[in-house]
């Protein structure tokens, strides 16, 4: 198991594909998943490294078998964004696409603001306009992560994730510490600074997100993709996502 430490903390990564490829791609998993799940289990690991991509997937801190603190200001989403970073120097790489879905896409939107010279392609997924909202209960999700148990929680999209991070064992207390992490807004004056090749990705049926397009086109040039039939978890699997990636990668989404 390949760890680096950033900010004091042992983070854990798998790097696949070409080691040589000219191109790489980091992936930033979503809220209480991890690299496997989200990622590898999936097929995107096969899939990048069959496109002849070096490809870098981290367990976010507080997540997977990466450091699990339960102090709420070690997940500062700047943070976070900086141990993207710092996988990528303990990599050798330079430059490279980034892949962020939901909490990953918030972290990597904070990344691309932060130093988008170290971006080449920015994709996010799992987000849309509904970023630009303010969340109605702001520690609702960090209350479920610390309910004795799911039958406490009405809110159908709160279970459901309370429900997976039980089903990967992880540490809800220090979920609960991400979910109430120090972020910046992300607001439609702050994401002017992105100035990458960007994709916003989210599926049709996807109410945490909102559609795409309310999200891209705060950005400069960015294109909006949107997965018919998809909610905010069933579009991870689905093969119109990798296929959309891809051909933004390549220059062919119009």
């Amino acid at each position: 198991m390949p760890q680096f430490t950033s900010d004091g903390l042992d983070l854990s990564y798998d790097d696949f594909g070409a080691a040589d490829a000219r191109k790489a791609i980091v992936l930033v998993h979503g809220f209480s998943s991890n690299k496997y799940e989200n990622w590898k289990r999936m097929g995107w690991y096969d899939a990048i490294a069959g496109k002849g991509l070096r490809g870098l997937a981290l367990d976010c801190r507080g997540h997977g078998e990466s450091a699990k603190p339960h102090d709420a200001a070690q997940y500062d989403r700047a943070k976070m964004a900086q141990d993207i970073f710092t996988l990528m120097d303990r990599a050798g790489i330079e430059r490279a696409h980034l892949l962020g879905f939901s909490m990953g896409a918030h972290i990597a939107l904070t990344a691309a603001m932060t130093d988008g010279a170290r971006i080449d392609h920015l994709v996010v997924a799992g987000v849309g306009g509904r970023i630009f909202e303010p969340a109605r209960e702001p520690d609702a999700m960090a209350k479920a992560m610390e309910a004795v148990s799911p039958d406490e929680i009405a809110d159908p999209m709160l279970k459901s994730f309370r429900h997976f991070a039980d089903e990967q064992k992880e540490d809800r207390l220090a979920l609960a510490a991400c979910s109430r992490g120090p972020r910046a807004e992300i607001t439609r004056d702050a994401l002017f600074a992105i100035r990458r090749p960007t994709l916003v990705i989210a599926g049709q049926r996807d109410q945490l997100a909102g559609p795409p397009q309310g999200l891209a086109e705060a950005i400069a040039g960015a294109k909006a993709v949107t997965l018919p039939g998809c909610d905010h978890f069933s579009m991870i699997a689905h093969g119109l996502f990798k296929a959309n990636v891809f051909d933004f990668f390549d220059g062919w989404l119009e």
